[in-house]
């Protein structure tokens, strides 16, 4: 034992990074239950597109493990991946329920923004792209689906309802509905543990939201807690590539590659930095870690799921001490074992009290890059805004990205700052507006 222990040790530099086994693997445990809300999460939204909920976890499990060990193999970072929180949302509202797109079909563009992002990266042209995008609009994009997706949640809770006068409004009957008192204890107790700051505290208010509504007879009580994995059969190579190629899905493609593009390249920084992996601030190994991420897109559409990316919650397990790819080879393992629980999943899934405090609060970490965006230039923060704002009210993210784009050029050329903006820019901004008016909203 104490060889493969040795080789593990080796394979991984655990002497260059000054770590060992079992802090890797406690590392790798934490990062785990800090994102096992999305086992939940995934199949409760992505199940509303007509998508099997039972074959839509496995596809979830499955693909978060696949892509959390392939990250650690091939890139050695302590960094895990999983279908993106705002790409889920993107794909099941937007594009599904809201375009009326079939399920197939936007699996098709999740598979060709994934080839998309693996061809970027070979060429290096990711490197162009991801220079080229204003800081601001980058932040600006991140808070917007931060704002979109805890919308969902509130509406998905019955917070907020709509209204003929307003278009939406809070319930009136807030304290006489018991799920949404349920809801708001849970998102309560979900605040509470966040800013105590406890590990895996969204997978911790899930599991104390459904024991108390178990406990007030709110929940039925699982009939089972393990059993084996259902069928993935439902969704796997459903993809439909050719239909995703028409016209009409050139926005929806970029959208899923330009949120994955930018939230994984945010997350990759961010992480290592905290785990000091960042060498003469150049990421070693970036282009492994983000041909990973292609990788992983791509088998998670095979397999059923929207796009899968490197999770910020990766943070979690370096803050517990994780440096090296062990710590994702063990999150990976956790993912795996997590597919003979689905029974749980089949209860909880499927409702709002127990999923949308975890939309509500992922929303508020992703709305942390506000402040970053410089408000005091209006040629930054008008385009930023509409960004932001666009996202909810239109009920899309790729709308939001839309008009930001076109009005960031715009903004900057009467600001009389357009030399300062890069040609990549205009050129999104010239597609966009030929995007409205030939094809409508996104």
């Amino acid at each position: 034992m104490s060889k493969v222990t040795d080789g593990i040790a080796q394979y991984f530099g655990f002497q260059k990074q000054n770590t060992n086994f079992k802090t890797e693997f406690l590392a790798g445990m934490t990062t785990f239950f800090t994102m096992a809300y999305i086992l939940l999460v995934a199949p409760s939204i992505l199940g509303k597109t007509g998508m099997d909920m039972g074959a839509v976890f496995v596809a979830t499990a499955l693909a978060a493990a696949i892509g959390t060990f392939l990250m650690g193999v091939i890139a050695n970072y302590p960094i895990a991946l999983a279908p993106g929180m705002g790409l889920i949302a993107y794909f099941a509202f937007s594009v599904v329920l809201g375009m009326g797109i079939s399920w197939e079909k936007a699996l098709g563009a999740v598979f060709i923004s994934g080839v998309l992002f693996f061809v970027l990266t070979v060429t290096k042209v990711r490197e162009l792209i991801i220079n080229s995008i204003p800081p601001g609009m980058k932040y600006a994009v991140s808070a917007g689906i931060g704002l979109f997706i805890a919308f969902i949640g509130l509406k998905n809770a019955q917070i907020i309802v709509a209204s003929e006068a307003t278009f939406v409004t809070l319930n009136a009957g807030l304290t006489s509905s018991p799920d949404i008192m349920l809801t708001l204890i849970g998102l309560i107790v979900t605040a509470i543990l966040m800013v105590r700051k406890i590990k895996g505290a969204i997978f911790i208010g899930m599991l104390f939201t459904a024991l108390a509504g178990i406990f007030t007879g709110i929940i039925p009580i699982p009939t089972s807690f393990v059993a084996m994995p259902p069928s993935i059969t439902p969704t796997f190579m459903q993809l439909d590539i050719i239909g995703a190629l028409e016209l009409g899905f050139i926005t929806i493609i970029f959208a899923f590659l330009f949120v994955d593009l930018f939230d994984n390249a945010g997350t990759l920084v961010g992480v290592t930095s905290q785990a000091g992996l960042l060498k003469d601030n150049k990421l070693e190994r970036g282009g492994r870690a983000l041909l990973t991420d292609s990788f992983a897109t791509i088998g998670g559409s095979i397999l059923g799921t929207s796009t899968v990316t490197s999770y910020i919650e990766s943070s979690a397990g370096v803050a517990s001490g994780g440096k090296t790819g062990m710590t994702s080879v063990t999150t990976a393992l956790f993912f795996m074992a997590a597919l003979f629980f689905y029974p749980l999943v089949e209860v909880f899934a499927g409702i709002a009290a127990i999923t949308s405090p975890a939309l509500i609060v992922v929303g508020v970490l992703m709305a942390s890059n506000l402040p970053k965006i410089e408000w005091n230039a209006l040629s930054e923060a008008i385009p930023a805004f509409l960004t932001i704002i666009m996202m909810p009210l239109t009920f899309s993210i790729a709308n939001g990205i839309a008009i930001g784009f076109v009005f960031y050029p715009l903004c900057k050329v009467f600001a009389g700052e357009g030399k300062n903006v890069h040609p990549i820019v205009y050129v999104l901004g010239v597609i966009f507006v030929l995007r409205f008016i030939f094809l409508g909203s996104i």
